[in-house]
């Protein structure tokens, strides 16, 4: 059974939601009129009709979630958020604004509804108890906190997936093995080398070479600024293990830091032949 004191609360929680849920569009226009547009990146300085127009529908969808957790008398979940959230966090456009500037218009609108709130009341002056007006207030603040939180850990996991991804086309870029006939290809390495690039390179390479029945390999390493001992070893490595694969190979444009390493680590060049340049390399093999 809902007492008397339950059932005005419920009450005046479905008059204030009437009277926010007929000002969402003003919220909206508001927002957007007043927004900061000089920010050098991001969605908010956009003048593109279609974005603008796709970030009001987007802000106005924000409102109608909002109002709605007072309709229904709770603010506990935000489960009606939870595609919101994954709309906005995996959206291009907010992909491009920094989080900071994001955060700064949940705030902005937090204040739009405290001050909304603050203005109901003024209207309805004396008809609500003090504890009323202040648990309005204080579900304001929660559900922001809520919806910022969870946007945020969606944001960046969402951030972290596109990374991830990026990171793989980026290494499968810088280290390709590229066919010159059908049993002879080259992998020019450019660029720093890491340890974990190199362990990259030497998986991929031996997966290269297998599945494209490479019998000579040229490494070119002309475009290798720097390297470590570690790293210095993992290269050598890759040629030992083509060795076992039945992969000659041939390096090139061994800066003298390199070889000066190599030396250094004991490594022999036995097992593969060395030449100044590529053009070299691929013109002593009569290609």
């Amino acid at each position: 059974m809902i007492n008397i004191e339950s059932w005005g609360r419920m009450e005046a929680n479905q008059q204030l939601y009437q009277f926010m849920s007929d000002n969402t569009w003003n919220l909206t226009e508001d927002w957007y009129e007043s927004l900061d547009k000089s920010d050098p990146s991001g969605i908010y300085s956009s003048k593109d009709p279609v974005v603008i127009q796709n970030m009001k529908r987007q802000n106005h969808a924000f409102h109608e979630h909002f109002c709605e957790l007072f309709r229904q008398n709770k603010c506990e979940g935000i489960e009606s958020f939870e595609e919101w959230i994954t709309e906005i966090a995996q959206d291009e456009e907010h992909l491009k604004t920094p989080i900071h500037y994001i955060l700064r218009e949940f705030f902005r609108t937090q204040e739009q509804y405290l001050e909304l709130i603050q203005k109901f009341i003024e209207i309805h002056e004396g008809e609500y108890t003090e504890q009323v007006k202040s648990t309005w207030r204080d579900m304001v603040v929660k559900v922001f906190s809520l919806v910022m939180t969870r946007f945020s850990e969606e944001n960046y996991n969402y951030s972290q997936v596109r990374l991830n991804a990026q990171q793989a086309v980026i290494k499968e870029l810088s280290s390709p093995v590229i066919s010159l006939n059908k049993n002879t290809a080259v992998l020019p390495l450019i660029g720093d080398i890491d340890t974990g690039r190199a362990r990259y390179i030497l998986e991929n390479t031996l997966t290269e070479c297998a599945s494209k029945n490479v019998e000579h390999l040229f490494i070119d390493l002309s475009g290798v600024i720097m390297v470590d001992t570690m790293v210095a070893h993992q290269i050598f490595q890759i040629v030992d293990s083509l060795n076992l694969l039945g992969v000659n190979c041939t390096l090139s444009g061994i800066r003298p830091e390199i070889a000066q390493t190599a030396i250094q680590l004991g490594i022999s060049f036995e097992k593969v032949s060395v030449t100044s340049t590529l053009e070299r390399a691929i013109n002593n093999l009569g290609l």
